[in-house]
């Protein structure tokens, strides 16, 4: 629901705030920028998804920056914090982890949409590769018999039918691969080990 996602930016929103004051206190001007530009994007993925909300013209490629300002930009920040703060003079490893977490985010919202059955993703996917009779019929479902559950079901099987759901899966698992192959070049340890489950279990958890 979107009050979820509110709450969520809000919560994301206040706890880099408060890091920002730390990094401020402490004079780490590394961190500090890696949480102002958390907080900017953050904020600004929140005011494109109120933009978009009701159209569904929305591109993939919004999608994708919808996705990764909300939700993997904070994954982002706190994976590239740590690397900042043990090694703070290796901007090349920074770096990697940044894109590591924004990647493990994109996943991780990908991989809730389809489990909540938020049918983002896939509805693009499948309003692409339709019949404009068979666009029209989708836009006009969603958009004027959105609490008509037989009607509901009929467009997820829609989708479905049109390969969106698996089309959204392989999307997934490609940003899982990305993330995985950023960690090849580390040397084996438990923390490595730790970052391997925890990409896996973006896409293999049940809630």
């Amino acid at each position: 629901a979107l009050w979820k996602n509110k709450i969520a930016v809000l919560v994301g929103d206040y706890l880099l705030s408060k890091g920002l004051l730390l990094s401020i206190d402490n004079n780490d001007f590394d961190l500090l920028k890696i949480i102002s530009v958390a907080v900017r994007e953050m904020s600004e993925g929140e005011l494109l998804q109120i933009e978009k909300a009701r159209r569904l013209d929305i591109t993939e490629d919004i999608y994708y920056e919808i996705i990764r300002q909300k939700t993997a930009t904070l994954i982002a920040a706190c994976c590239s914090l740590g690397a900042c703060s043990v090694a703070p003079e290796d901007k090349e490893v920074v770096e990697k982890m940044r894109k590591f977490g924004e990647l493990i985010g994109m996943a991780f919202q990908i991989k809730d949409d389809i489990k909540e059955q938020k049918m983002t993703l896939p509805l693009i996917y499948a309003l692409n590769n339709c019949s404009p009779k068979e666009k029209s019929w989708v836009i006009n479902s969603v958009k004027n018999h959105n609490k008509d559950k037989k009607r509901v079901k009929e467009v997820i099987q829609f989708v479905k039918d049109k390969n969106g759901l698996a089309y959204a899966e392989e999307k997934m698992v490609q940003f899982q691969q990305e993330a995985l192959s950023l960690l090849q070049d580390f040397p084996t340890s438990t923390y490595k080990d730790s970052l391997i489950l925890m990409v896996n279990y973006v896409i293999e958890r049940k809630k």
